[in-house]
């Protein structure tokens, strides 16, 4: 008789900082009815990876879940699988990192279910050839990753119904392909055709493996499958199955199969994710080039054929695609340094491991990418990575010696575009500015807190804003294919920035513009001072710093371009909340001008329609106060944003009284629940009417800060 072995694996993960709803709703539709199943099925047998925030949630809120784990690990049905606590991406974090939070996992689950695992689940199935050495340092003896990998190795679908073996640097790991077909079929597809599809690969020496390994939420919260999987059954159809075809389908744990077969060799992986990963880290425009490829080969029968040559882009893309993204990754790689540096220094180790855990935190995956899943344009992802890091800043200031009050600035290439940026770090603030790109604001921390004020989003063109209007989903279908519209009239919303929005951006525009244009980014910049390069200069003295901002621009005036010298100085003392910023205008032409100037700044403070969050400011009395409003206030000499919930003000006063502009910042994105309009940021911007003769100064104050409101 031909037999076959058929080794299934899970893999179960929240975000770092995700609603504590979610969590729940992921336990009671996903988690624990997938086990309660599993239970009534004695025969068959399951990998289980269960990131490390997720497992120590369930610990704290759902400990009975977590007594169910450990049954069915004592009875042999679940082998649990590590891998990074928090759910890295291993190849975009230290090795020194990935090898802690693979061993932080290790034991956290020897802690709870007295079991050692020897196979890791790898985040978003993201591989670099480089990964082997440190996994295996880590403990680690076995992987599992997409058959596209394999493929891309050259290796074809018949090849990949068993392990292979790779090594770094004579280091050697163990890694099982997933069955592409079992992938995109489970749970989706009648229980018949993953019989059928056993049988077809079934054989006669029965050494044969079809591998299954997927996300648990696949099973009862993506779209429409709590009420397939469980209310009709097909987990249990499916469970069911699998034991009455015993005699030929044999459920083992995939640690019980490297110890009965062979390495069918030795394999070189390329870099690589799931196929989707791939297509979504590409441009925009490359994307769609990508789609029509894509549909050429579809549409002449080839795709099949030529699929192992036809391949995306790669995971590290979205760092360049997205400067957001590389934001919070260029402050992750600068902390773990920092932890590294003072650790060999002999620096305070409780407060090192304070420092490393957040950092670990802040390196949880989601809010660094954007697909389907991938939470980039989540706010509160983003927000809670700034969070944890900035939490080990503060440890790591403490292990320091850092005291009470005190500053500091460091001139470095942050980023790593090749252009130094000016990073000035005290007690209360960081302020980081890049002088490369209009001298803009574009971190701006409060440290008590642990909250980047400046965590927003710029509005840009995403590959499937063509399908927002006619968006539209269909029950059963894979949540790859099955996306609708949240609400109407989602176009109404497709704006796309010209610069990255962030803050103390420079704009000179018409006198009679409008300030839906403005808000929309389909105004006229009459200056060239948005994304120019300044110069710039720090000036230190005991206690206090400032940087200088200085740029030699031109603004559009009728027919002609006018010369005009543009310096803002920011001056930051330690343990001081008021931040003072001069602006100096001089007129470098031979005639008259007059102007209209104005400031940027972009706040994040989460929600945008929240009551607890709202302007205010004694000048004025708005009609509509939420931070998502939009509306002109003439004669304004201050303005504050509140937010309640966190409890800080964010205020600003300028010396000259201006007229001001309020409006949100939003953006159109894709979720598993659909195409969604999301909050991001307010920006406010006052501006003045400036009148100068030739070689006159007009200048400015802002002074910006935050106040704790608790």
């Amino acid at each position: 008789m031909k037999t076959i072995r058929l080794l299934w694996g899970i893999h179960n993960h929240q975000p770092v900082g995700n609603f504590e709803f979610v969590f729940e709703e992921a336990c009671d539709r996903a988690y624990a009815p997938f086990l309660k199943v599993l239970a009534r099925h004695p025969r068959v047998k399951i990998g289980l990876h269960v990131t490390g925030v997720l497992l120590k949630w369930i610990a704290d809120h759902r400990p009975k879940l977590i007594d169910r784990i450990g049954e069915l690990v004592d009875q042999g049905q679940i082998e649990m699988w590590t891998g990074g606590f928090y759910e890295p991406i291993l190849p975009a974090i230290p090795d020194r990192d990935k090898i802690g939070q693979i061993r932080k996992l290790t034991r956290y689950v020897e802690a709870l279910f007295h079991q050692t695992p020897k196979g890791m689940w790898v985040a978003e199935r993201v591989w670099e050839p480089h990964l082997p050495k440190a996994m295996a340092e880590a403990g680690v003896e076995y992987a599992i990753l997409d058959g596209m990998h394999f493929r891309y190795a050259g290796l074809d679908k018949k090849d990949l119904f068993g392990y292979y073996v790779t090594e770094e640097q004579g280091v050697s790991l163990k890694l099982f392909p997933i069955n592409e077909a079992l992938r995109h079929g489970i749970p989706f597809s009648p229980v018949k055709n993953t019989i059928d599809y056993l049988r077809r690969f079934a054989s006669e020496d029965g050494t044969r493996a079809a591998i299954f390994a997927d996300d648990g939420e696949k099973f009862g919260i993506w779209p429409s499958t709590f009420h397939s999987v469980y209310e009709e059954g097909w987990l249990e159809e499916m469970f069911t199955a699998i034991e009455e075809h015993g005699d030929w389908i044999s459920s083992i744990h995939f640690s019980e199969y490297l110890a009965s077969e062979s390495a069918l060799g030795r394999v070189y992986l390329p870099t690589a994710s799931y196929i989707e990963m791939m297509e979504w880290a590409q441009p925009a425009r490359t994307i769609l080039e990508y789609k029509v490829a894509e549909r050429f080969l579809e549409a002449h029968g080839k795709m099949e054929e030529f699929r192992k040559f036809f391949k995306g882009g790669f995971w590290r893309n979205f760092l360049a695609k997205y400067p957001e993204s590389n934001n919070m990754h260029k402050k992750m790689v600068r902390l773990s340094d920092r932890i590294e540096r003072l650790e060999s220094e002999g620096a305070d180790p409780g407060l090192l491991d304070e420092a490393r855990d957040e950092l670990w935190q802040g390196q949880c995956n989601c809010p660094y990418w954007h697909g389907v899943f991938g939470g980039l344009y989540l706010n509160l992802l983003r927000h809670a990575t700034y969070e944890h890091l900035i939490n080990g800043e503060r440890a790591a200031d403490r292990a320091e010696g850092k005291k009470a009050s005190w500053i500091a600035c460091e001139k470095t290439d942050f980023d790593k575009d090749s252009y130094p940026e000016i990073l000035v770090e005290s007690d209360l603030y960081n302020l980081y500015f890049k002088p490369s790109e209009g001298g803009a604001l574009f971190e701006w921390d409060y440290k008590p807190k642990s909250f980047n004020l400046l965590d927003t989003m710029t509005r840009r063109e995403e590959a499937y804003h063509s399908e927002v209007a006619t968006a539209g989903g269909e029950n059963g279908k894979s949540i790859h294919d099955a996306l609708g519209a949240k609400e109407k009239g989602l176009e109404r919303f497709l704006h796309y920035d010209s610069y990255r929005r962030s803050a103390l951006i420079d704009h000179f525009i018409r006198p009679d513009a409008r300030i839906e244009d403005f808000a929309a980014c389909r105004y006229e910049e009459l200056g060239d001072f948005v994304t120019s390069p300044y110069e710039d200069g720090i000036i230190e003295k005991k206690g206090k710093l400032s940087v200088v901002l200085r740029r030699h621009g031109s603004v559009q005036m009728g027919a002609h371009r006018i010369p005009l010298l543009l310096e803002k100085t920011v001056a930051v003392k330690a343990g001081q909340r008021e931040i003072g910023i001069e602006y100096n205008l001089r007129n470098e032409s031979a005639q008259n001008v007059a102007l209209c100037f104005g400031v940027e700044f972009g706040v994040s403070l989460l929600a945008g329609d929240a009551p607890d969050r709202y302007y205010h400011t004694p000048d004025a009395d708005f009609a509509d106060r939420i931070l998502r409003s939009t509306g002109a206030t003439p004669e304004l000499s201050s303005i504050a944003l509140t937010d309640e919930w966190s409890g800080i003000d964010v205020r600003f006063s300028f010396d000259r009284k201006a007229e001001l502009w309020r409006f949100p910042i939003e953006t159109v994105s894709q979720s598993e629940g659909g195409f969604e309009r999301a909050y991001q940021s307010s920006v406010i911007f006052p501006h003045w009417s400036v009148a100068l003769k030739p070689k006159d100064v007009w200048r400015v104050r802002i002074v910006q800060e935050v106040v704790d409101l608790k």
